[in-house]
C-alpha cells in the first residue's frame, strides 16, 4: 500500500496557483488510473485505488498548506503505513520551473506544508517529489507561490505534472531509483530544449 498526498490549498480562489502543483499532480495521477478523491476523510479530499495490483490512497489535505501536517498525521496513523510508503508532492520555488525532483527523504527547505507535515508525523525519512515552480526572483514569496502560471510558463508546468504522474506510477509499480534516476534528469524549462 502507497499513501499518496499532494499539497495545496483549497478553493476556487487558489487554483491553478503556483502552490497547487501538488493538487495538480495527483488529480492527473486519478485521472489516468481512474481513482475518484471525492471522499471527505483525514481532513481532505480522498480517494484510493489500485495501480499494477498495489493499493494507492491518494489525500489532498483541505487543511490550507501551512497546516497540512494535521491531515497527514491522520491517514499515516490510521494506515499505519511504513515511512517509505508515504509519498508527498509539492510545490519548490528552489527547483527551477520545468524540473522534478525525487528524493527518498531530506528536511523541508523552505516549504511551510512540509515543515508541519515532518512536525506532525516526527520524522523526515519520507520520499517525496518537489515540482519545480522557479523561484520569486524581487517578487515577493506569498505573491509568487499564491500567483498562476505566466503564459510562456504553461507547457512547461503542464509537462512537468505529466512527468511527476508518471514518476509515482514508477515509485509505486517499480522502485524510487528508477524514477529518481529517469525523472531528475529532464527539463522543460521555458524557452529552452525539451529534455525528455
Amino acid at each position: 500500500m502507497h499513501v499518496i498526498v499532494g499539497l495545496g490549498n483549497p478553493g476556487k480562489k487558489y487554483a491553478g496557483t503556483r502552490h497547487n502543483a501538488g493538487f495538480e499532480v495527483l488529480d492527473h495521477f486519478a485521472k489516468r488510473h481512474g481513482i475518484k478523491i471525492n471522499k471527505i476523510k483525514f481532513k481532505g479530499l480522498f480517494g484510493e485505488g489500485t495501480l499494477k495490483g498495489e493499493k494507492v490512497l491518494l489525500l489532498k489535505p483541505q487543511t490550507f498548506m501551512n497546516l497540512s501536517g494535521r491531515s497527514v498525521r491522520e491517514i499515516f496513523e490510521f494506515y499505519k503505513v511504513e515511512i517509505d510508503r508515504l509519498i508527498v508532492v509539492y510545490d519548490d520555488i528552489d527547483t527551477p520551473l520545468g524540473k522534478i525532483r525525487i528524493r527518498k527523504k531530506g528536511s523541508s527547505g523552505s516549504h511551510n506544508g512540509m515543515k508541519d507535515i515532518i512536525y506532525n508525523i516526527q520524522t523526515d525519512q519520507f520520499p517525496r517529489i518537489r515540482v519545480g515552480i522557479g523561484s520569486s526572483g524581487k517578487k515577493k514569496l506569498v505573491g509568487h507561490v499564491l500567483g498562476a502560471f505566466k503564459e510562456n510558463e504553461i507547457e512547461s508546468i503542464q509537462k512537468t505534472v505529466s512527468w511527476a504522474s508518471e514518476a509515482l506510477e514508477t515509485i509505486v509499480s517499480e522502485d524510487i531509483d528508477k524514477a529518481m534516476n529517469k525523472y531528475n534528469a529532464m527539463s522543460c524549462e521555458p524557452g529552452g530544449e525539451d529534455g525528455s
